[in-house]
């Protein structure tokens, strides 16, 4: 496969991915996940539902902005610079976005359980899983952008070899 098929298939990944982001954030999250819940056991929680809507929702910019770094990547990589500086750092930002995201979401989750006084078991599974997920995002880049500098590295030794 060639560079730029491998880069036209990212982007469908991307775009993929983007649009399954907007329906968790615009339609699952709210309608399937949130008002249930809120309306469950005659509205007990319904008090919490907006809270936790604004914190989920201010998870959304990281990913986006990480969706936006992973375009730019993949446009490098169709232009034939798959193992450039830029690459390595693009992925390290992306590693530090779902550090601060799921960092803030742990942080935010457990404040608003600690006013509220509502540990529900389903909202801290709930919670831990989505810190574990992006905590596994955050790893992951680092180390593709570890590999990526490293690359870069060898590559550019490689161009001033005769």
């Amino acid at each position: 496969m060639d560079q730029r098929k491998l880069s036209l298939l990212l982007k469908i990944v991307i775009i993929g991915v983007a649009l399954c982001a907007a329906a968790v954030y615009l339609w699952i999250v709210p309608e399937v996940c949130g008002r249930p819940l809120a309306e469950a056991g005659d509205g007990e929680f319904a008090h919490l539902f907006i809270p936790w809507l604004i914190i989920i929702s201010v998870t959304a910019l990281p990913v986006a902005a990480a969706l936006v770094l992973a375009w730019l990547i993949a446009a490098n990589i169709g232009r034939g610079r798959s193992f450039c500086p830029q690459n390595a750092k693009y992925l390290s930002v992306i590693a530090l976005l779902a550090g601060i995201d799921a960092a803030y979401f742990f942080a935010a989750s457990v404040i608003l359980m600690i006013v509220t006084r509502v540990w529900h078991p389903g909202a801290v599974l709930l919670v831990l899983f989505a810190c574990f997920a992006g905590a596994a995002i955050c790893v992951a880049a680092a180390a593709l952008s570890h590999y990526a500098y490293k690359a870069a590295a060898l590559q550019e030794q490689s161009d001033l070899t005769i």
